[in-house]
């Protein structure tokens, strides 16, 4: 199928051709033909899949025909909720980019900044508002944001969105809409619990889900390393080093330890930003900037954080601190191998997360190559603990590339802590 297949307008259809889109990715092929019909959806579809323009292209195609070229007052008909800033900032730039010939208009609001050209903005007008819940509310209350005329309400990232803290935003929100409305909730991951709660906003909805929440990236290489808590740091060091990694996405679990871990690498010369949500959102585009432009090759974030961090071709993802949900692992390492690229994703195992390796291979059913060659092991146990293998040898000049076999009475002084 292509895209001209969709009976889109020909602005929408001029727009996509332009950003090189000419067949639909599968969420998108069997997402916009639902949203055209107006049914309530439920898309589930890993990173890197195209969940964005699955709704934001019918949405602009739909609210171009309703508005045209008409000098009709600008309302809010579309609004779509989602949890960071940094997502609703690349979501409001995939409107702008599928909407560049039509006379649409979008908004994005977010907290972390001053509200008075939000404010301007709104007062002027805007068919399509993309906003974090705790702004989109305060502005409510303020009185500057009408949402009686909504066609279609999108909670974007809705596993996050009701799973960490906003479930209560989200109802009052929701509250805030016509009852006739459209709703349309896409996620990377869709736990069956979190699934359940969802369909409390939905009519009778339509199920996309184009690849299992279990499924990780085809072309994802990944590697686990079993290692001391108190090494991990020495751990990340060495593969750079070693390895002349770059261009790595870190994940921390706590805003805390990813603000440690920067702090390691700056003492050893290595460039590295974190991005978090204690950081102003100047501070957070500062940074995403500063590595996308590749002038830091080290990027450690937060689960959070990193929803809303769109790089293409990012070769390697660091599970620094391994995450307690399963399906967390697959989305982080959807970062990389995107769009049918190549990445790698390496993991780091302490004895106390042994436990949570355990249940994510239960998920992910891949055979995980195990890397014991580097200097600060720890072995897993019993042969039913973990498979251990030899990591293979390769060209010490590819990145990613297995470690050189060290000796195994290495020094004392050669394993001190570097940070």
């Amino acid at each position: 199928m292509l895209f001209e297949d969709l009976s889109l307008s020909k602005s929408i259809q001029k727009a996509v051709f332009e950003l090189g889109y000419t067949e639909p990715t599968p969420i998108q092929e069997q997402a916009i033909p639902i949203v055209l019909a107006g049914r309530d959806m439920i898309g589930c579809a890993q990173t890197g899949t195209g969940k964005t323009a699955a709704f934001a292209i019918p949405i602009i195609h739909q609210l171009h025909r309703i508005v045209g070229s008409t000098k009709k007052a600008k309302q809010i008909r579309a609004l779509v909720v989602t949890p960071t800033r940094e997502l609703a900032v690349q979501i409001g730039q995939n409107f702008d980019e599928y909407g560049k010939y039509t006379n649409l208009t979008q908004l994005t609001i977010f907290g972390g900044v001053s509200q008075v050209s939000q404010v301007d903005q709104l007062r002027k007008g805007v068919d399509i508002l993309i906003a974090t819940p705790g702004r989109l509310l305060d502005l409510n209350k303020q009185g500057y944001i009408d949402l009686d005329h909504l066609h279609v309400l999108v909670l974007d990232e809705a596993d996050q969105m009701l799973d960490m803290g906003f479930v209560n935003d989200v109802k009052k929100i929701v509250k805030l809409t016509p009852n006739n409305r459209q709703t349309l909730l896409f996620s990377a991951t869709m736990p069956i619990a979190i699934r359940e709660l969802a369909e409390m906003f939905l009519k009778d909805p339509a199920t996309v889900t184009v690849s299992p929440v279990s499924s990780t990236a085809e072309k994802v290489e990944q590697r686990v390393y079993f290692v001391e808590k108190g090494e991990k740091r020495n751990l990340l060091y060495h593969l750079i080093r070693n390895e002349k990694l770059s261009d790595l996405l870190v994940f921390s679990r706590t805003k805390h330890g990813a603000d440690n871990i920067v702090k390691a690498l700056r003492k050893k010369g290595v460039p590295a930003e974190a991005i978090h949500g204690d950081k102003s959102q100047a501070a957070r585009q500062r940074v995403l900037d500063a590595f996308k432009a590749k002038e830091v090759g080290v990027l450690v974030a937060t689960d959070i954080a990193a929803r809303g961090i769109d790089i293409d071709q990012l070769p390697f993802v660091v599970n620094f601190d391994l995450p307690n949900i399963p399906e967390t692992y697959v989305h982080r390492i959807g970062r990389t191998g995107r769009a049918g690229n190549g990445g790698i994703a390496i993991s780091f195992c302490g004895k106390d997360e042994h436990p949570y390796w355990k249940d994510i291979q239960k998920l992910i059913k891949v055979d995980v190559e195990t890397i014991t060659d580097h200097p600060y092991p720890w072995h897993a146990g019993s042969p039913e603990d973990a498979v251990v293998v030899s990591a293979p040898e390769k060209n010490s000049n590819q990145s990613g590339g297995a470690h050189k076999s060290r000796k195994s009475a290495q020094s004392k002084q050669n394993k001190k802590r570097w940070y």
